[in-house]
This record gives structure tokens, sequence and C-alpha cells, in this order.
């Protein structure tokens, strides 16, 4: 018997030894390639684990030929990856948690929609935290995003004046979201930059999101989402303080402090900032401030609170548009529109008044509540409302003299809802599920901001069948006056004075299915929202608004897709979607200053069609993303109007339908570490954005009566302008020595066209001309950091940076407003008519900051 057992033993062990193996891979970074040293190898189910080591390569012995690994790395989504022999399994890839950027608890997770909750890749590019600190300087969003695929950033000439465009698509075809909630406006889908000002202050992440996106909200998202994530609980204690000078007398400090979460589960944090500057552009300076206050509360492991306040009062003067030979003449600085153009001094609070200010404020609220059921439910909720309060200020002159400031007011006020159920149903299915509630009442008025020489105003025209004078001023230029002195007074309104209010409610769901290799997802989502326009100025009756009738507008969208591992290295995906996308409410109305009459032609959704496919390859030095889209917006009016008899009353107005538009295109993103501490990033976007078909122009009066329907414009096969439809980038950084860093960027930019106003003659006949092309330019940016330590501890240190933008002080067009042709003996500059309105890109710039975190 004794034998026996030893027999059986020997057996046993043989066999053990038999199935034991060696298994090695190398542990990545999915978002740049770059290893990922330390990070942690275990074999599920035992206790036999193994770290990284710098390279992010591994080594486990494993007692079995068949199982699955978890990697594990901090601020990274862990992943199982299985086996079903021993031997090399190449690069795992881990990308960026969510949950841990930067330290920071992410409150609402539910709701974000970053790419990384999904299997099923999208094209998609996140900026972290510090390249966002780095990089920023005194830009707005769309600057720091310019070195993502088919990304163009026009500075506008203003602080604040800041535009993106993404495969071709302006900002009210972006959806824009802030820790989950919507941020286009609900009038006309525009974003302005002015309003966010702050929001780089307070971004922890940005995620790009090309075309379809991961969005499960029914939003407009028809050239991609832009996720912002900021601040909101930090595990530990800190804070910082920076200071920044920059160019053209810029000057920003700020201060942040947080209690991170404490021993009762509370957190406490607060950010205050102050900039000022004289702008690049003559006569162009602003100032604002930036506060952030976060409050959090963390009961225990299954409920987690957040409420935010943040807002960045600011005002800045505007930069107006020109001619090009006035330009060469006088400078690419030169700004006409706030020239000194009276003969005695503007003043306004005391200051010089140039010719227009854009003064806004708008805090926003948010209350977030995470709430985990288990480890396979959870439901995130984010309660959301903000009051916008601004003003475009412009010097009313005459026969020489400065009279008064005039007001013309966008205030809102506006409240909101999303919320979102997930559910893991099993280890292969997940299903989430929710709704996207927004009340809005846009505030629309023009008044007196402050009186220069006179003391009234006599109306032009009559408020509900009299004439009356404005005898008080509101706000001033000053943002902080006019969020607590509104003005609530309709007889102190003149030029035009309604309201809207815009209710939407939308329900949204996502079933996701992943096994092995293969996953696929369907997403669907259906909204109604409704206008009401309310008229005050140019009511019948005396002392009575008149509201115009109810519109209602159901919209919905779906979107599919799936995915394929070749490899743990290699991945194809696909993703289709349709959106039928209702008017915007600016869109609606016939005029929508003065009346509530109704836009017949305007109450048909648009129609959006999007299909795109893509390539992913993750390697242990080189990892790349290769994209194509089709995209086709379809059923869209170009709208505009005319005050023919110059009485201040718009009489005439035209639209150009149906336009569609098709956008297809090419994007390759290439990321690799050749060396330890080197980095490079490239990309290239080749795009083709036409107008597909030709259209009919109709001008209508007041009364909706039509004038006459134009000739047929011929822009089928133009090209659509504003937007570069090639670019290329090339990044790259070094860490020289510990903590000393130099990176620089070049960015290229051809196939750039003027904006198409289809009632140009150039369209009216079969051989037009198309839209005029501009030059094609490229820009070399370049930074220089060092961060020192203070103390024994790596968490406190003191950081150096320079920034210099254009280093090579290029001159360029960045867009232009006209499509007026070079013919023989034009004067020209570079190809393009010089009577074309345009504006010129920024020259060399530059900010230094000094930042000492604790």
């Amino acid at each position: 018997m004794k034998k026996m057992y030893f027999a059986f033993a020997v057996f046993l062990c043989a066999a053990i030894g038999f199935s034991q193996g060696t298994i090695t891979g190398t542990v990545v970074d999915g978002d740049i390639g770059g290893p990922l040293p330390g990070a942690n190898v275990s074999l599920q189910g035992t206790a036999i684990g193994v770290a990284a080591d710098f390279d992010g390569k591994f080594t486990i012995e494993v007692p079995q030929s068949a199982g699955t690994l978890v990697i594990s790395y901090i601020g990274f989504i862990p992943k199982k990856v299985n086996f079903t022999q021993t031997g090399s399994i190449g690069a795992i890839s881990l990308m960026p948690d969510a949950q841990e950027l930067e330290g920071v608890v992410v409150v609402g997770s539910g709701i974000i929609d970053l790419a990384e909750d999904r299997e099923t890749p999208i094209a998609v590019s996140t900026v972290k935290a510090k390249e966002i600190r780095e990089k920023a300087g005194n830009w707005d969003l769309p600057e720091v995003l310019k070195s993502t695929p088919s990304v163009q950033n026009v500075k506008g000439g203003a602080f604040g004046d800041g535009q993106m465009f993404l495969r071709g698509f302006d900002q009210t075809n972006t959806a824009f979201l802030l820790n989950g909630q919507p941020i286009n406006g609900m009038e006309d889908g525009k974003m302005y930059w002015s309003n966010w000002s702050g929001v780089m202050d307070i971004a922890n992440a940005i995620q790009v999101q090309r075309g379809l996106g991961s969005s499960k909200l029914a939003i407009s998202s028809v050239g991609g989402t832009v996720n912002i994530v900021t601040k909101t609980l930090d595990k530990r204690e800190g804070g910082f303080f920076q200071t920044m000078l920059g160019n053209d007398n810029y000057i920003k400090t700020m201060g942040y402090y947080s209690t991170g979460i404490m021993d009762n589960g509370l957190s406490v944090a607060a950010m205050l900032g102050h900039w000022q500057g004289d702008g690049y552009v003559d006569n162009t300076d602003g100032q604002g401030q930036t506060y952030f206050l976060s409050f959090g509360y963390v009961p225990n492991e299954n409920n987690v609170f957040n409420f935010i306040l943040t807002g960045a009062p600011q005002w800045h003067a505007v930069a107006g548009t020109d001619d090009l030979r006035t330009f060469l003449d006088n400078g690419r600085k030169y700004n006409s529109w706030n020239t000194d153009n009276v003969n005695s001094p503007n003043t306004l609070n005391g200051g010089a008044y140039p010719g227009g200010r854009n003064i806004y404020h708008k805090p926003v609220a948010n209350l977030s509540w995470d709430l985990t059921f288990d480890e396979t439910a959870s439901l995130s909720t984010v309660l959301y409302g903000s009051i916008g309060r601004g003003s475009f200020a412009q010097l009313i002159t005459s026969s020489g003299e400065a009279l008064y400031a005039r007001g013309s007011n966008n205030n809102h006020n506006w409240g909101g809802l999303v919320t979102n159920f997930n559910k893991e149903i099993n280890e292969n299915l997940n299903f989430n599920m929710g709704a996207d509630i927004r009340l809005y009442n846009g505030i629309h008025f023009r008044d007196v901001r402050e009186f220069i020489s006179v003391d009234a105003v006599s109306a032009s025209s009559n408020y509900n069948g009299g004439a009356y004078e404005l005898t008080n001023a509101y706000g001033g230029i000053n943002p902080w006056n006019i969020t607590f002195n509104p003005n609530d007074d309709h007889s102190q309104r003149f030029g035009y004075d309604y309201e809207e209010k815009i209710n939407y409610a939308g329900v949204f769901g996502q079933l996701e299915y992943s096994k092995g290799s293969f996953s696929t997802f369907f997403q669907g989502a259906a909204s109604t929202q409704s206008h009401i326009r309310e008229e005050f100025l140019n009511a019948a009756n005396e002392g009575q608004s008149e509201k115009s009738e109810k519109v209602n507008n159901p919209g919905f969208n779906v979107k599919a897709g799936l995915a394929y591992k070749l490899s743990e290295q290699n991945v194809l995906f696909a993703n289709g979607g349709y959106y039928s996308r209702q008017p915007y409410h600016s869109d609606l109305y016939i005029d929508d200053r003065n009346s509530n009459d109704l836009n017949p032609l305007a109450t048909e959704n648009q129609k959006i069609t999007g299909l795109e496919g893509g390539y992913k390859f993750m390697g242990d030095i080189v990892s790349a993303n290769l994209n194509v889209y089709y995209t086709i917006w379809d059923n869209r009016i170009q709208y505009s109007s005319d005050d023919t008899n110059d009485d201040n009353i718009v009489d005439e107005f035209t639209q150009t339908s149906p336009l569609k538009q098709v956008h297809s295109g090419v994007e390759l993103e290439v990321f690799t570490r050749p060396a330890d501490g080197l980095n490079f990033q490239g990309f290239v976007s080749i795009g083709n954005w036409e107008y597909d078909g030709n259209v009919t122009t109709t001008t209508s009066d007041e009364n909706g009566n039509i004038l006459s329907t134009g000739d047929p414009s011929y822009i089928d096969g133009v090209k659509v302008g504003q937007a570069a439809q090639f670019t290329a980038g090339l990044s790259g950084d070094y860490e020289i020595w510990p903590r000393f860093k130099v990176d620089a960027n070049w960015n290229l930019y051809d196939n750039l066209y003027g904006t198409t106003d289809f009632g140009d003659s150039e369209f009216s006949t079969q051989d037009n001309k198309g839209a005029i092309k501009l030059p094609s330019y490229d820009t070399m940016d370049a930074g220089l950091s060092y961060r020192m330590l203070v103390g024994a501890e790596d968490n406190k240190s003191i950081q150096f940076r320079l920034n210099i933008n254009n280093v090579f002080d290029e001159v360029y067009l960045e867009s232009s407003r006209d499509n007026i042709h070079a013919e023989a003996g034009d004067d020209v500059w570079n190809g393009v008519n010089t009577e074309n309105r345009v504006r010129f890109g920024y020259g060399r710039t530059w900010n230094f900051s000094l930042r000492y975190t604790f």
C-alpha cells in the first residue's frame, strides 16, 4: 500500500510539473503605448502574482496551461486576459480609468460616457490633466485640442472668441459635455468659450470622441463629442498656487486647496483665480475671474455625493473683421472695430471704452449622486442648473460724441437632470438606460448699459403703442453687476424684447455584448422638444405680452457597432448611426427678434447618417489608430435676415434649402516611445467635405409672404469652408534629466476654404468657381518645464513652465468671410484677392508660469 501511495504521489507531482509553464508579456499604456512599470499581474483565483519591470515586461510561472491573468495598474482599468497555452501573450494594453484621473474621484461617472467604459472602440483622443496644465497657458479649450486628428482651432481675435471644428463641422454640430451635463446653447447649439474661460483651470481630463462617439444622449454629435471631466473629490489633502505672465501684459493668478476625503467622509475643495491682459489684437483687452467650490460626501462604499458651483465672470473687447488689404496696410493686429472713432475721449466706468465689449457671467451648479447597489448594478444622477447674464455693450455716438453704451443682452435660466442605470446582466452582457431632461428660459433685449454724455435715451420704436424714454442703466461692463443688478423692467428695454421657453425630455439605452474576441453594442435614444416664444416689445395690447403657439418636435437616434480582436495587439471595429435631429429654436421663427411667426420651411428634422470603421494596433513600442468615416448631413437650412429700410427692423428673410453636406475622410494616429523618457505622437487627417446637390434661395417678408424665389445656387461639389481638410501634426517630449523636460508640436493645415455664402454671385452659374482656397500654413509650438522637489516628499514641488506658440512667427490666414476669386489684374496676396474679409492668425506668443503644489 505504501508503494502504491508513493507511486501516486510521484505521478501527481509529475503531472503538476508537466502542466506548469511560463507566461511572458508587456503591460503598456493604451493611450500612448508606453510601458507601465510595476503593473500587477496575477493568476485569477490564486495567490500567484508578479510585478512588471521598468519596461513593463513580466514573467509569471503558472501551474496550469489554461486560465485567466488579471493585470492592474493604479489609475488604469484592470483587464482580464485568458490564456490557453503558455508562452508569450504579447502586449497587454490598459486604458486610463476615468475613476482614477489624477487622484480624483469622478462623480457621476455613469453619465460621463467616456470611451473606456465600452468594449467596442470608437475614434477617440484623450488629453490628460498634466498636459492641460502645461500647454493650456492662457488659451481656451479649442487651442489645447488642435493636435487631435481632424480638429481645427480658430482663435477668433479676442479672449474667449475661439472656435473648434471637428471633421469639418462647427461647434453647433459637436456635443460638449461638462461632467455629463450638455452645455451647447439650447437656442442654436453654439458654444461661447468666453462663458467657459475657467474650464481649463478645473479640467481633469478632456476626451474628444470623433464621429458617432459613445454618448448615449440624444444630442447633436454630428462631428463628435467632447467630454470635459472636472475636479470633484480629491482623495488626499493638498492644493496649489500658480501665477502666470504672458505676451501683451497678460497676468493670471490662482490658488486651490482641498481637504481630501476626511475620516468622516466629507471633502471640501475651493479655487479662486483672476486674469487680465491687453489681448494680442489691438484694443482687445479683457479680464475675468474663475471660482470653483466642491462639497463631497462619501458616507459608505455604496454612495458618493458631490455638489459643485463654478463660474468664470469676464469681459473682453471684441475684434472686428476687415478686408485683407486693410490688414496688409495696418498689420495683422489691426482692429478697426475698436479704434477711437470720436473726437472726445470715450469713457465707461472711468476707463477707455472701445467700440464694443462682451460681458458675461454664467454660474453653473450641479449635484451628483453615485449609488452602487452591488458589483453588477449602479445608478448615476446629476441635477444641474445655471443662470447666464451677459451683454454685448456697444458704444453709440452722434456727430463725433459718445452718447451711451447700448447693451444687447442674452440671458438665460437653465435647469436639467441626467440619470443612468447600469446593470451587468452577466459576464458577457451589459445594459444601461436613462433619461435626459432640460428646462430652458432665454431672455433677450436691448437696454442702456451706461450713460456717457446723456441722461436719457428716447426709444426709436414703440413699446406697446407708446413712445417712452430709457432713464436707467444696468450693470456697466462689470459681469458681477450684470448678475446682481439685472434689468427686469420691460419699460427700460428697447430695440427688441422677447423670451423663449425650450423644454426637452429624452430617454436612452444601450446593450453591449462581449465574449472572447468579439463585442457588439446597440444604442437608442428618443426625445421631444417644445418651443414657445413670447413677444413683449411689439405686442398688440398695451401692457400685455403675446405668446406663440407651442411647437413640438420629436427626435431620435440609433447607433450600433461591433469589434473583433484579431489578437491582444490588433482590433478591428465598425460603427453606424442615424440621427433625426430637431431644428434649433433660431430656425423656427421667421424673425426671431421681433415676431412670433413660424418659419414653415424650418419645422422638419435634419437627417444625419454616419458610418465609420477603424483598426487599433497596440504594440510594445508603437501604437496606432486608423479610422475612416462617411457622414451625411441632410435637410438642413441656411438662414439669414436683412434690414432693407435701415430702420432697425428686419424686413426680409432669406433661406437656402435643402442643404446637404457629405463629409468623408481617413485619420491615422501613431504613438511611440523609442527610448526611456522620449515620446512621440503624430497624426494625419485627410478629409473631403463637400456640398451635394444644388439649392434654391427663397426670400420672404416679415409676414411670411414670398417675395422672390431665386435662381438655383450651383453648389454641387463645392468645398465646405472654415476648416482645413488636410491636417497633420507631430509632437514629442523628452525628459533630459529627472523632472526637466522639453516638448514641441508642429501642425500643418492645407485645403482650407472660405466661408460659403450661397447668395454670392460666384454660385449663380453652373461653371462657378466654388469657395476660394486659402494658403496652406504650418506652426510650431515649444515648451520647457522643470519640477523642483520641495522637502523630502514628492508631492511638494515647484514647477516652472515656459510655452512659446508659433515659434517662427508664421504669417497666415485662418479664415475668410468672402469668396471673391482673384482675377488678372486684381490686388492679391499669396493668391488671395485682397477684397476678401479675412482674419489673420496670431503671431508669436508666450507665457511663463510658476506653480507650487503641496
